[in-house]
């Protein structure tokens, strides 16, 4: 267990979140996005949800969240609290130790039936998770996205949705789920980040009594991103009863958030697609008038480039063609200094709303750990400073066109 903490005044309130890391698999990643949300619901001690809640209010309103995400190949399991600071308050009940000792509770004592998790707990919670996935086939800008992944890394851990898979969710019983669970306490990466104005020798005592996983082994984690040999762009076209075509583009960009050319790499993406100045929003939406919506983004851990569009069903080609050839002006180095000193000072402004919450700095933190890198704040501002226009056009001469994905209408496409 590696614990982070961040003393700071800026905050009238304490954030902890704790981390748990595994390597996304097939077999895992169903169960893995079920479990914190059966945990979050009771403990021992509040063996409802109702009785949960209402302790939170007794803590000046605290809040309790849990969450699911993928960096890269890993899928990260998170548990939040925030908690008013007594120092703040005239009453001085110390509530950042009661805050991790519900913590605790949550992740160490589950409301077991049988010795196993409660079985009505667990059903409610499938039926949740189903239609948390449900959700993504519904809103076809992200169903759209989840294909592209799927075609785009159709060998590798990376296609799995962070949800799981809808399939998965019958055969998964209390009984399964409580075997996981303690598989997870026993073998995951755990991250501990406290934020706030604490003093570390005061918690320190109460987060090793509170949390006490057991020692484990060295997780391995040195697999490397293989390089993918692209020798044909793969082209795929679904048809659905849908008003309006949505097109993403997938490539590989070479590049993770380990390489020297990371900060580079942020930028091209930012003139490329990624802000309301880049190329393809002014080239796709405005000068042709051809989506409705049009950005790209990058996966820093995976070291792919989303592009997603909507467009008229019979604009495919053209939208295909116009994005091709900004990619192609990106290479060509066909962008100006006011567009790189434009996307610095929105990347940096980005980076310091995100750093104006707890939470916000936890998320840039965690990168290093994910990465097993050592960047420090101050770094990501520096070094986004430093590129030149030559880093730009080197690193967006290392992507390549990887995946096509279209999501049309029933009548086709011309």
């Amino acid at each position: 267990m590696t614990l982070h903490t961040i003393e700071t005044e800026k905050y009238k309130t304490n954030t902890i979140i704790v981390k748990f890391l595994a390597p996304l698999k097939e077999e895992d990643v169903t169960q893995r996005a079920l479990l914190p949300y059966v945990l979050e619901s009771e403990t021992e001690k509040y063996p409802s949800s109702t009785a949960l809640r209402s302790y939170l209010d007794e803590l000046y309103g605290a809040s309790l969240s849990v969450d699911v995400s993928k960096k890269g190949e890993y899928h990260v399991i998170s548990f939040k609290m925030e908690i008013a600071n007594e120092i703040y308050l005239s009453d001085q009940t110390p509530l950042l130790n009661k805050a991790i000792d519900l913590l605790s509770g949550v992740i160490f004592s589950p409301v077991l039936e049988n010795g196993t998790f409660k079985q009505s707990t667990v059903d409610k919670e499938k039926r949740s998770l189903k239609q948390r996935i449900q959700a993504v086939y519904d809103d076809k800008m992200r169903y759209s996205n989840l294909r592209l992944v799927q075609e785009m890394c159709k060998d590798e851990p990376y296609h799995l949705h962070v949800n799981g898979r809808i399939e998965d969710i019958e055969e998964i019983s209390a009984a399964s789920l409580f075997k996981y669970y303690q598989k997870m306490l026993n073998e995951d990466e755990i991250d501990i980040y406290i934020v706030g104005n604490i003093k570390v020798d005061q918690i320190l005592p109460s987060i090793e009594r509170s949390f006490p996983f057991t020692k484990r082994e060295h997780i391995d984690r040195s697999f490397s991103h293989t390089r993918k040999q692209i020798s044909k762009v793969n082209e795929v076209i679904d048809k659905e009863d849908v008003k309006q075509g949505k097109l993403n583009i997938g490539y590989r960009t070479n590049v993770t958030f380990n390489d020297k050319e990371y900060h580079a790499l942020q930028l091209f993406n930012g003139i490329f697609g990624g802000f309301s100045h880049s190329k393809l929003f002014l080239n796709v939406r405005e000068k042709e008038s051809l989506a409705y919506y049009v950005a790209s983004r990058v996966e820093s851990h995976k070291g792919i480039l989303m592009v997603m569009s909507g467009i008229e069903f019979e604009n495919y080609n053209k939208a295909v063609t116009i994005i091709k050839e900004q990619m192609e002006a990106m290479k060509q180095g066909d962008f100006s200094e006011e567009d790189i000193s434009q996307t610095k000072a929105v990347i940096k402004n980005q980076l310091l709303e995100t750093m104006d919450t707890s939470r916000g700095i936890v998320e840039v933190l965690y990168h290093n750990v994910v990465a097993k890198e050592k960047r420090e704040l101050e770094e990501w501002l520096t070094g986004i400073e430093a590129i030149t226009k030559e880093e730009i056009v080197q690193v967006a001469k290392k992507v390549e066109l990887d995946t096509v994905y279209f999501l049309a209408g029933l009548e086709g496409t011309e």
